[in-house]
Parts: C-alpha cells; sequence; structure tokens
C-alpha cells in the first residue's frame, strides 16, 4: 500500500503509528479505543481501518519498528572491532538514543508487547531475544576478555532492565543530561559491578576483622 505524506512530510500511516503510540503510552494498549484512534488521528473509521488491520496489528507495526531499528543499530555496534566494555557503552548509547527519541513507542513496547497473539507474538519474541542476545554477546566477550565476572541470564536480565526502565524518568529536554550521558552513568555502574575482582581490598572505614571464635569444646 502507497502512504501519502502530508505537508510534514509525514505518511498517514507514520501519523496513525505516532498517535497510536501516544495514546497507547499515555491509557494503555487494553484502555484505548479504534474510534479514539481515528479521531486523535483526524480520520473516520472507515479511513483509519483503509490503513490498519486492526488495533493488534497497529501495536504490532509499532512495536516491531522499534526493535528492528534497535536491532539495526546494535549489529552495527556488536560487529565493531572494540574491547567489550567500549561495545557495552555503545550499545546503551545507541539504546537511549532511540528511548530519548521514542520514548512513547518504547513504553508501549515495553508495557503492552505481552497483549499481542500468534504468529505477532512470536515475532515480536524472537526480534526481542535477538536483541537481548546482543547485550549477552557482549558480556560474554568481556568473560572471555577477563574483565568482566559473569554473563548469565540473570546479569543479561539485570543490565538491560537498567536501560529499559529509563523509560520511567527520562526527560532529556528538560534534563541537563543527554542521552549519551545517562546512557555512560548506568554503563559505569555495569563496568564497575561487573569488573573481576583481581584482590580483596578492605574498605577503608570497614571494622577490624573479628577474632575467630573456637570452637566450643563439650
Amino acid at each position: 500500500m502507497t502512504h501519502r505524506r502530508d505537508t510534514s512530510g509525514e505518511s498517514t500511516h507514520e501519523r496513525i503509528l505516532r498517535v497510536a503510540a501516544e495514546i497507547f503510552a499515555r491509557k494503555g494498549y487494553h484502555a484505548t479505543g479504534v474510534a479514539e484512534l481515528g479521531e486523535a488521528a483526524g480520520l473516520q473509521r472507515g479511513a483509519l481501518y483503509y490503513h490498519i488491520r486492526s488495533k493488534e496489528d497497529l501495536l504490532y507495526d509499532l512495536s516491531k519498528r522499534h526493535v528492528e531499528e534497535a536491532l539495526e543499530r546494535g549489529r552495527a555496534v556488536v560487529a565493531q572491532d572494540i574491547p567489550a566494555t567500549e561495545k557495552l557503552r555503545a550499545l546503551a548509547r545507541e539504546h537511549l538514543r532511540i528511548m530519548a527519541a521514542r520514548c512513547d513507542e518504547v513504553t508501549v513496547v515495553i508495557r503492552e508487547m505481552h497483549a499481542l497473539s500468534g504468529k505477532r507474538a512470536t515475532q515480536l519474541t524472537a526480534l526481542r531475544d535477538e536483541y537481548e542476545n546482543l547485550f549477552a554477546e557482549v558480556l560474554r566477550e568481556g568473560v572471555r576478555e577477563g574483565v568482566f565476572a559473569s554473563a548469565d541470564r540473570v546479569v543479561v536480565l539485570g543490565v538491560l532492565g537498567m536501560f529499559n526502565w529509563t523509560h520511567v524518568w527520562l526527560d532529556t529536554e528538560r534534563g541537563p543530561l543527554s542521552p549519551e550521558d545517562i546512557a555512560d552513568r548506568l554503563t559505569d555502574l555495569v563496568i564497575h559491578g561487573q569488573l573481576r575482582p583481581t584482590r580483596h581490598v578492605a574498605h577503608p572505614t570497614a571494622a577490624p576483622a573479628a577474632e575467630p571464635v573456637p570452637a566450643a569444646i563439650p
């Protein structure tokens, strides 16, 4: 289907996706009606259904667009010949750039993807897992390089969860930090928390170790 563009260069389908992301993020997917989407997009019900097949297809389209863009950027980072710590930083920066540019869309994908069913759910889950594996691959590289302590599933999901949760509070328009600044700070938390310990260093304010207690003698 050919999508006509308005004077701003935005096609009708793109406008519908943008409006859907805004309303789904604000009200939730299930609480949003098709009539409300059409009104917000400036389309009658019949005209809306000319551009979309169903509300679920709309959720699928905007989710797929987001994950595919993240995958494309992520693959380019992972393909670079740089240390794992720098790959992780670059992945985080791309992740936060997308978050800042499409916060509503990201919010919908994170909160509402479970509403997809059948083949749509299977396809989106596969794309999401592929994106998750990019982070896992970089963490495994760090383990092989001897700089990261672990790349198990708990660590991978914890790292991704930290980056993903920024959609709740991210506000780069009014805040003093750019997406790259935030990505760097969070990456530093991961890197320094994941570094393999080389030796035990006592905290300068730590209390001296207690004397061992002798075993009780009956």
